[in-house]
């Protein structure tokens, strides 16, 4: 049986003294699921951030979180989020961990048990009793997940949470937004321009351009193509031309740098190797060749 989406934008417009910002905007995040959010600067990807959490108003459309709606019923939708929109906020002359009590006390039912497990959970054990004032960047990143996460919500939502981070500090925080879809079906939506972090990190992509929704995409699905059992192999080869003779009627190829291209399916791809080496053309190398998410990102936003 399927889930309900846990967060549902249907036609969200945006519009700032006449200029439309966002233009019927829609689309679903399910429980259990990483959705990146993608656009290049100025697409309208904090503006839609800003909107789900009630920070400024929708000009038209709605948004439903974990079943209520923002415009009519927004304290039951937001006691279900949790977000770092932009740059986390927090107060400085506490200690992290006094700040994330003062957190806890705005929601009923977090315990020091609760505090604790999400302190372990983003790796500022060594440093939570140090005031925030001395965190770098990225140690107040982390500070903003565990705070966000506190209460166990349905929806966590980032903007940009890589910021500041290092490699280590970023595979972290990935994993664990990984282990917490996974094993409390939390939904995140998270908005960032590090594609390959995205590529690695989401189930589904949202790309919109000048606010409008460009296109949904996979990444865990496998394409028409792999499903058929096609694939667009690259052959390394020392010489090319005659490679491409000898295969001939065995598929349609094209002329890459230091060898061609075919789309075929497994076996013939093991053929065409061994009429290949019987023909005594040396083969350096036979790999699939995968479009990356920055790839696909740059076709559908003309970049």
């Amino acid at each position: 049986m399927s889930q309900a989406p846990v967060v549902s934008l249907q036609n969200v417009s945006k519009r700032i003294g006449g200029r439309t910002i966002i233009d019927r905007l829609t689309l679903d995040v399910n429980p259990g699921e990483v959705f990146g959010f993608l656009g290049p600067n100025g697409s309208g990807k904090t503006t839609t951030i800003r909107m789900m959490v009630g920070l400024i108003t929708m000009s038209g459309g709605d948004i439903s979180i974990a079943g209520h709606s923002v415009k009519t019923s927004f304290p039951q939708a937001i006691a279900r989020v949790g977000a770092i929109v932009e740059n986390p906020e927090m107060y400085k002359y506490l200690t992290g961990y006094q700040n994330l009590i003062h957190f806890g006390r705005m929601n009923p039912g977090i315990t020091k048990a609760r505090i604790d497990e999400v302190v372990s959970l983003v790796g500022l054990q060594d440093r939570i009793h140090d005031k925030v004032k001395k965190y770098s960047l990225g140690m107040r990143q982390r500070l903003g997940v565990a705070q966000a996460i506190l209460h166990r919500p349905a929806l966590l939502i980032l903007d940009e949470p890589t910021n500041g981070l290092d490699p280590a500090g970023i595979r972290e925080l990935r994993d664990y937004l990984r282990k917490l879809s996974r094993e409390e079906g939390t939904a995140v939506f998270v908005s960032s321009h590090l594609l390959s972090e995205m590529e690695l990190m989401c189930d589904r992509v949202a790309i919109i351009q000048k606010g409008e929704l460009i296109d949904i995409r996979s990444l865990r699905a496998e394409s028409a193509s792999a499903v058929a059992g096609l694939e667009e192999v690259l052959f390394e080869v020392d010489r090319a031309s005659e490679a491409v003779t000898v295969l001939e009627g065995r598929g349609s190829a094209r002329f890459v740098e230091g060898g061609f291209a075919v789309t075929a399916d497994r076996e013939t791809i093991a053929d065409m190797n061994a009429r290949l080496v019987a023909a005594g053309i040396r083969v350096y190398g036979i790999r699939v060749k995968l479009k990356s998410l920055e790839d696909q990102f740059l076709e559908v936003t003309g970049g």
